[in-house]
């Protein structure tokens, strides 16, 4: 997947997330993605959301979007995706591909 390809995925979703790493992403941030990894929404849904309850109960406050996103891998299901990051100088964006590379599910 090259630059392109993921700066699409991205500017199809409407999410704050997928804009800020779009940002990120066109600023000339830096970005990987692990095609030789997937799983189903449901299994990073199980995780995250998980995570998400222990950093509330803990006191830790979530990074922005992950409330969103933990919804979005619930209603994708079974669907498998790939994950991506892009990496700016300031943040770091945890991003959810469909499984044909074209859509971003969830984004934070």
């Amino acid at each position: 997947m090259n630059r392109d390809a993921l700066h699409s995925a991205l500017s199809q979703d409407s999410s704050v997330s997928s804009r800020a790493a779009l940002a990120e992403l066109q600023a000339g941030a830096n970005f990987e993605v692990f095609l030789n990894e997937s799983a189903s929404a449901r299994q990073l849904w199980a995780i995250w959301s998980w995570r998400r309850e222990v950093m509330l109960d803990t006191g830790v406050t979530p990074r922005p979007g992950l409330a969103e996103a933990v919804v979005r891998l619930q209603a994708a299901g079974t669907a498998r995706v790939y994950v991506a990051t892009v990496t700016g100088p300031q943040r770091r964006f945890k991003i959810f591909l469909s499984e044909d590379l074209t859509q971003c599910v969830a984004c934070w």
